[in-house]
């Protein structure tokens, strides 16, 4: 009995020493490096079903949530959000939608959003507490706003155009026609809302009336017809030409620098046959001193290379296309994301991420970030920026090989 005692054991041991050995086999696998291992991969079918209740619909907007790939380990804040589920808040002029920290708590250092204005509408003028970045995306829009100094600014803006408003300084912005315009705004406060500004008809109607009457130096019942609830987004007259708006406030001189800037009409800082990048920060778009920000179109099948940004946090706006984001954390850690136009990604600083087209038309992004100045480090540009031996001794890579990545921060790799 012993001796079957002992025979036994001696048996489990072994077979336990070929799992562990299977097991490690498996853990040291090129594209399976985990233990326990991760992913479909690694599964079974009885395993992967999922006979509880489904929405299909929502599932297949983030395929890679319901596979992920054997790479993805550990936890992640969840770093996807979309102006597509979010609520919009409709009045006769257009609509606005928002996404601030509370709807996604990723987004540390901004709030987006979305706002159309139909031919004539009108953002009623305002101020804000934080600093107001904006992106067209459609229709022509005339922007005002009045500097510290006293100096006022009107121009009109199409797509591909920008505006930076520092916080604290009056503004309006108004659709043109014949289409009205639609466009992304960025605050440099992540819990900025668009419903809780400094509106102008707001003030007059909480101000008594011989305060108003002083302050302007009329009679009190100059006021006596000013709206009593705020206007927010109201329908308008077509404004006249831009020129003669710009006569009617040119006696204030103008500002020191422009607050518009045309993003897609600056030649791209990266490009080649993967797509390129366009980028502003207070460089080149100098009013522009709190956000800096990048259009990066990436051609089908291309990638937007392995890299990360050490001064800023990422928040994204998908303009068009489909594409897979994977962000990488310590820990290990790392989270592969679906996304199309409409949708919002975060990537905390300094954290590692890259970008796949999976669709057939351009994937087209908007990136931006809350400083003044874009920065970012491109993974093989460091290691061909490193000495070849002390690169090879952590890759177990030739050296030759290693020669042949790609240098410089172009940023975009094709298929």
């Amino acid at each position: 009995m012993e001796d079957l005692s002992r025979r036994t054991l001696l048996a489990l041991s072994a077979l336990g020493g070929v799992a562990v050995a299977s097991g490690a086999a498996q853990a040291a696998s090129f594209g399976n490096p985990d233990q326990p291992p991760e992913g479909a991969i690694n599964s079974t079918p009885g395993a992967l079903s999922n006979p509880g209740p489904q929405n299909p619909a929502l599932e297949a907007q983030i395929p890679s949530f319901q596979n992920p790939p054997a790479t993805d380990v550990g936890n992640m804040p969840m770093l996807w959000s979309s102006f597509n589920i979010m609520p919009k808040r409709v009045q006769a002029g257009g609509w606005a939608r928002q996404i601030t920290a509370t709807e996604f708590p990723a987004a540390k250092e901004g709030s987006g959003v979305n706002m159309r204005l139909g031919p004539g509408g009108i953002r009623e003028m305002h101020w804000h507490l934080a600093g107001e970045w904006a992106l067209m995306t459609n229709g022509r829009c005339r922007i005002t706003v009045l500097d510290k100094d006293g100096h006022p600014y009107v121009r009109d803006v199409g797509a591909g155009d920008l505006w930076f408003f520092p916080a604290g300084y009056p503004h309006s912005l108004q659709g043109l026609g014949p289409e009205g315009c639609e466009f992304i705004i960025v605050f440099d406060d992540a819990f900025q809302s668009e419903y809780n500004t400094l509106l102008l008809t707001d003030w007059f109607a909480h101000t008594p009336p011989k305060i108003l009457a002083q302050n302007f130096g009329v009679p009190a019942d100059t006021f006596k017809n000013i709206p009593l609830q705020d206007l927010w987004i109201f329908q308008g007259e077509e404004p006249p030409p831009l020129a003669v708006d710009q006569a009617a406030v040119a006696s204030g001189g103008a500002p020191a620098e422009p607050f518009t800037f045309s993003l897609t009409g600056t030649p791209p800082v990266k490009k080649n046959e993967a797509g390129e990048v366009h980028l502003a920060d207070s460089r080149s778009f100098k009013a522009s001193t709190t956000i800096a920000a990048a259009i990066e179109t990436i051609r089908p099948g291309g990638l937007r290379r392995l890299h990360w940004h050490p001064n800023a946090d990422e928040w994204q706006y998908w303009i068009k296309g489909r594409g897979r984001m994977t962000v990488f954390n310590t820990g290990p850690r790392a989270q592969t994301i679906d996304f199309q136009a409409g949708d919002l990604g975060v990537v905390p600083k300094s954290q590692g991420h890259y970008i796949e087209n999976t669709g057939d038309e351009d994937v087209q992004v908007l990136a931006v970030f809350r400083t003044a100045e874009y920065q970012e480090v491109d993974l093989a540009d460091w290691l061909t920026h490193a000495p070849p031996e002390l690169v090879a001794a952590h890759l177990n890579i030739d050296p030759a090989v290693i020669a042949r990545f790609p240098r410089g921060q172009v940023g975009l790799q094709p298929r």
